[in-house]
């Protein structure tokens, strides 16, 4: 398994950061651009558990996979969510978002990400991974909530 884990300071407050976060399909591609479809499966109450099915374009081609919260919390000073996926059946993702505010113009933004590959020979696809994506997302997410 691997895993990249960074974060960056954003001028906007935690709730105009949070809201990149919200589900919709509108402010989800503000921050994830290839998702081009994001529909509820089950929704539960408490959120942990909750489904949603995506459709993510890689080229010309359309990925289907469902997304799992794990976890969930919503606090005014601090919230998470972590979600996770197969990705076509080869590796098992996770993506966790953590924003703490740090004033009330100011938010801490970590992203942590885990990749396991299900099968042996995708193992070596993540020899040659990095943090790049990883350093790409923040950096798109700091661009939207600032605006």
């Amino acid at each position: 398994m691997k895993q990249w884990a960074k974060d960056i300071e954003i001028d906007a407050p935690i709730e105009q950061v949070w809201v990149l976060f919200d589900g919709s399909i509108e402010n989800m591609q503000k921050i994830m651009p290839q998702v081009v479809e994001h529909k509820p499966i089950k929704i539960t109450d408490e959120v942990v558990g909750s489904v949603y099915r995506q459709k993510y374009k890689e080229g010309k081609r359309i990925e289907e996979y469902d997304v799992e919260t794990l976890e969930y919390s919503n606090a005014p000073n601090k919230k998470k969510l972590k979600v996770g996926f197969k990705l076509a059946n080869m590796f098992e993702i996770t993506a966790l978002y953590e924003l703490n505010k740090i004033n009330e113009h100011k938010t801490s933004f970590k992203y942590t990400v885990t990749n396991r590959p299900l099968k042996w020979f995708v193992r070596l696809f993540l020899l040659f991974a990095s943090e790049k994506v990883v350093v790409k997302f923040l950096e798109r997410v700091k661009k939207a909530a600032e605006i």
